[in-house]
């Protein structure tokens, strides 16, 4: 297949590209910059044409990075506008293009604080600027479906990984064994190995799945777990809990909506299509990472 990835130097996307690339796709990297070889091709998010000739399938990725800066007003504006409106350019671009599929990234986010209740799919949004972002960014690939492309959109929890991601900023402190639980500790987290994100991704370029998935563990953990077997992955201590408090003087915004509170999200569509999960648990998950502890990650923006 000819495939088209946004977001392609990002954390995800870059794992993404070497799997198609390793089993012998072709991989169309939308970029925005210059191209400078012959297998990127340049595209604005904020509109404008895309050239996706000759493509099968698209998996967009790009945004700003949530975690990665304060939300103030102005940034909240940036997350805004790098999802909706580079979502709504690509799926204006695959109707344009009749391409059949788009596979559109979102985040578990959209459900809202869950507290310790199972949610899956079927689950309605929850409230706060994550949850209407989410539906937001989803609403944006409207024109795609409308034009008849099979659109998958991939609710995506924490993904761990080497290199990036929530491990990348968490790391250095739990290797000086500064790590600790944040907040109560009793808040759930829904976490996918990156391996595992790479394969569901592919699961929906290649299958039939519509609509929203989840892409997240079967099992997902208190924060105080996965607080705990992470210092036990590391051999470290975890003696320092991170009061409420801290956490949203210092991330203001996104502590309370994407650290404190819990998010209990469940697989369900991806087992019930036949998906399996390399890492389902996170103790052995976290032992396979750290054997293979590749730096090729650039981290979570995507493309610039």
């Amino acid at each position: 297949m000819k495939i088209a990835v946004t977001g392609s130097s990002g954390f995800v996307g870059s794992a993404l590209v070497r799997s198609l690339a390793d089993d012998g796709h072709a991989v169309v990297r939308l970029v925005r910059r210059a191209p400078s070889g012959p297998d990127e091709r340049r595209w604005d998010p904020s509109g404008g044409p895309v050239d996706l000739a000759g493509v099968d399938a698209v998996v967009h990725l790009a945004g700003a990075g949530v975690g990665d800066r304060p939300w103030t007003p102005r940034y909240r504006r940036t997350l805004l506008l790098s999802r909706v409106q580079g979502t709504s350019t690509i799926a204006q671009a695959v109707a344009a293009a009749e391409v059949p599929v788009l596979v559109s990234g979102s985040a578990i986010g959209f459900y809202g604080d869950t507290g310790d209740r199972e949610v899956d799919e079927n689950t309605p949004s929850g409230t706060g600027f994550l949850a209407g972002l989410a539906r937001s960014w989803e609403d944006a690939t409207s024109p795609a479906s409308r034009a008849g492309a099979r659109v998958a959109i991939a609710r995506t929890a924490h993904v761990l990984g080497a290199g990036g991601g929530l491990l990348g900023k968490l790391l250095p402190l739990y290797r000086l064994g500064l790590g600790g639980r944040l907040g109560s500790g009793r808040q759930y987290w829904s976490w996918i190995s990156l391996t595992d994100e790479v394969a569901a991704l592919r699961f929906l370029v290649d299958g039939d799945l519509s609509g929203p998935v989840n892409l997240a563990s079967p099992n997902p953990v208190t924060n105080a777990e996965f607080t705990r077997t992470l210092g036990r992955a590391l051999h470290r201590p975890t003696p320092l809990p991170v009061p409420a408090f801290a956490l949203r003087a210092v991330l203001p915004g996104f502590a309370d909506e994407a650290i404190l509170p819990g998010q209990r999200v469940v697989p369900r569509r991806l087992a019930d299509a036949g998906f399996r999960h390399t890492d389902p648990e996170l103790g052995a998950a976290f032992s396979r990472i750290f054997k293979n502890t590749s730096r090729d990650d650039r981290g979570p923006y995507g493309d610039r």
